[in-house]
């Protein structure tokens, strides 16, 4: 099938969005689709207001035209809901041609929190983009029902995998020269420093050991002047990541508006088990596989309101057991859940 997937997240930017899509495109391709990716790389780009290392198209709708009428899809998903993605569903609405798309971020939260942009606001905006789609592909049940609340249609769940030969498994916490003198237990922080991942809570939080931070955004330097003590390693490359994530103790994960949260899989790929607060992401990513939400006890890591001692709690939780969460969640089953949801564009 000839796929086209719009998308204003993409290389060279780091997040779990733009990691999901590359995954899911490499899946995509092995299974026998062409894939046409209409990115941010192919356009005049100006950088995102606030949001530093994120470049968004400028007035792409002529040139993405030109894209998808050369192109000619059988099935076309809109990933995004920035100027490719509203460029992309006013294409598909002049041609009344038949689209999927996605929630993979509660901007509505970032809106608020970078702008004061009011919440019931930023739902009305994406609500009325994702109106018309055939088929909105959520991470998570709690993403689905926080949705249909908010007056979403044709909500459809899609999980998402991890790269078990990438993120390899560590019995034992390792060393790495970039933790050398650090005290541990070491509590490792990975993904955007921005509003909506409420590192500050992360970075306070009473640790008798290191913390360290694995990443940049928009928040990075008041950080950084405010928490003392703290090893900021920003961007490093994925197979490095990964000796990263092995030589941790804990994964901190601090965000409470996460629809899905990639990091944590990663870290427990690697065998380091998670710490987070029980909202939507973390509860999914650390459900019980056979029980799923019914159950009362998590797999892989520990969730709680505290999230220190949500911390100390994981540093007992077995290495194995973490990594035995993440083989739960493949790709195969990823890809296969992305095709079922895709509709047949007819030329």
């Amino acid at each position: 099938m000839k796929i086209a997937l719009i998308t204003d997240a993409w290389q060279p930017q780091v997040n779990g969005v733009v990691t999901t899509l590359v995954e899911l495109v490499a899946h995509l391709e092995a299974a026998g689709h062409t894939l046409n990716v209409i990115e941010p790389n192919l356009f005049k780009t100006r950088p995102c207001p606030g949001y530093a290392g994120i470049d968004l198209a400028v007035r792409p709708f002529k040139q993405l035209r030109a894209l998808m009428d050369a192109f000619q899809p059988e099935a076309i998903h809109i990933a995004t809901e920035g100027p490719l993605g509203w460029a992309a569903r006013k294409y598909c609405l002049q041609r009344k041609l038949p689209f999927t798309t996605a929630f993979h971020t509660r901007f509505p939260e970032v809106l608020q929190a970078a702008l004061r942009l009011p919440l019931f606001l930023g739902y009305a905006l994406f609500r009325k983009f994702h109106a018309p789609s055939a088929g909105v592909m959520v991470p998570t049940q709690g993403v689905k029902r926080l949705l249909e609340k908010r007056g979403f249609k044709n909500l459809r769940q899609w999980t998402h995998g991890v790269d078990l030969g990438l993120f390899q498994y560590a019995p034992h916490s390792v060393e790495h020269e970039y933790f050398d003198g650090l005290e541990r237990p070491i509590a490792l922080y990975v993904g955007r420093v921005s509003y909506e991942k409420n590192i500050a809570s992360f970075l306070s939080m009473p640790w008798q050991g290191s913390k360290v931070v694995c990443g940049v955004g928009p928040l990075e330097a008041d950080l950084k002047q405010k928490f003392d003590g703290v090893r900021w390693l920003g961007v490093l490359p994925r197979e490095v990541l990964s000796k990263v994530y092995a030589a941790a103790d804990v994964f901190a994960f601090p965000s409470r508006h996460e629809t899905f949260g990639l990091v944590m899989l990663e870290a427990m790929a690697c065998g380091t088990p998670v710490a987070a607060y029980p909202v939507d992401g973390p509860l999914e990513v650390l459900r019980d596989p056979v029980l799923g939400d019914h159950a009362d006890k998590r797999q892989g890591g520990v969730l709680g309101e505290d999230l220190s001692q949500a911390s100390l709690a994981a540093l007992k939780i077995p290495r194995q057991e973490a990594y035995a969460q993440a083989q739960t969640f493949s790709w195969k089953e990823s890809t296969r859940l992305f095709e079922s949801h895709l509709v047949r564009v007819s030329h």
